[in-house]
């Protein structure tokens, strides 16, 4: 493969940084480095509050966590979904004993389809889970009248779209709490793992204490007074204030992720860049392909393909994986597909989900994604699409 969906973007730097760390340092738990990392993340998305954790799934758990506890949601209570994601934004409401409600997604942006949210609300509703799929940032404005308008909150699953913004700002930072992935394929990478943001205090604390075993003392300090006056008959070292998990992360993947944000903005111009060049492959195309212009606030997670006809589809997914190209399905394609999701609903129920599932693949965007590379991929589409146009032509005579 010339073009693989996932690549290794750390750079030389990065890894001499951690291994100088390695040498000079005894303390590789979460540590000094994970507050500084946490601060750095702070910073740049524009949050209050960041809680680095080991992966953008364990961010969602402690988030539906959190908010159930916040909000004492009772077991049951509803979460709206998309039928189109990551299947870690559906496994952490059941976790939690919640209820996933599906919602059929859109063909522009591919998040919900917005028109068909309201029928889905019930006097159980809680929050609505938003995936920013592919880097596309959802139609918040349209989300956040409808939340407000029926005392539902907001969730952000931005692993796909860090700097993704909505009139200048960031995805994540607006709704109750955003979750952002550092996995090896995305944007960053810190090898494995997630950040949660946001600029409630109560979510940064519960998300903070569940990350260890809900430990007081992994508070920052400022918080431990109180604690201690409240329950003096415990030793507050091993002082528990909540149900938790062990989903921290280590000083290793934190002094990654340090250096790596220092190229963030630089790798979502590039990924961007490759994207609007990608669409001017696919725009002679219009008659063969679902197409959609370049998106404001854009941060692409990956190039895209939906074709109208699925033996299309899967004619060119076979040519470009002859000649080097890896794709994939858009995420999970319908999750309604998927056996221990069958319960919920049926396929069908979702037109659109169906069609990406179909219809829909992706090939990987990034740094490494230049002039060649997209230089080969448009020779391959134009040889496909030509082929098709004769083959058609000769069907009509």
């Amino acid at each position: 493969m010339f073009w693989k969906l996932q690549e290794n973007i750390l750079e030389g730097g990065d890894i001499e940084v951690l291994v100088n760390f390695i040498r000079s340092t005894a303390r590789f738990t979460q540590f000094e480095k994970v507050r500084e990392f946490e601060r750095a993340w702070s910073a740049w998305q524009g949050s209050k509050y960041s809680v680095f954790v080991n992966s953008g799934s364990s961010a969602n758990l402690l988030m539906m966590s959190a908010m159930k506890e916040k909000y004492g949601w009772d077991d049951k209570d509803e979460i709206i979904v998309p039928a189109v994601t990551w299947i870690t934004n559906i496994t952490p409401v059941l976790q939690c004993g919640l209820t996933p409600v599906f919602v059929d997604v859109n063909l522009t942006d591919l998040s919900f389809d917005y028109e068909k949210i309201e029928r889905v609300i019930t006097p159980k509703t809680r929050a609505i889970f938003i995936t920013h799929l592919l880097g596309v940032p959802a139609d918040m404005k349209r989300l956040r009248k409808l939340a407000e308008a029926r005392d539902i909150k907001l969730m952000e699953d931005c692993c796909e779209a860090h700097g993704a913004t909505v009139d200048g700002v960031k995805v994540g930072s607006l709704s109750s709490c955003g979750s952002f992935s550092f996995y090896w394929g995305h944007h960053m990478t810190t090898v494995e793992g997630g950040m949660i943001c946001t600029d409630d205090e109560d979510i940064y604390r519960l998300c903070v204490l569940k990350r260890s075993h809900g430990l007081a003392r992994e508070l920052p300090e400022s918080y431990h007074s109180a604690h201690k006056e409240k329950h003096p008959d415990i030793d507050f070292q091993f002082l528990f204030l909540t149900e938790g998990y062990n989903v921290r992360n280590t000083e290793l993947h934190a002094v990654l992720g340090i250096e790596q944000l220092k190229h963030l903005d630089r790798y979502i111009r590039i990924r961007n860049e490759n994207h609007r060049k990608f669409l001017e492959i696919l725009a002679p195309y219009k008659e063969f392909l679902h197409f959609s212009t370049f998106r404001e606030g854009t941060s692409s997670f990956s190039l895209p393909f939906l074709f109208h006809k699925k033996e299309h589809k899967e004619a060119f997914q076979a040519k470009i994986r002859k000649a080097g190209i890896e794709s994939r399905p858009v995420i999970s394609g319908n999750l309604m597909r998927q056996p221990f999701l069958k319960k919920f609903a049926h396929p069908s129920q979702f037109p659109n989900a169906e069609f990406v599932h179909e219809h829909g693949f992706y090939i990987g965007n990034n740094q490494f994604v230049g002039e060649d590379r997209l230089q080969k991929l448009q020779e391959l589409v134009a040889e496909f699409f030509t082929e098709i146009s004769v083959s058609l032509l000769h069907a009509t005579k």
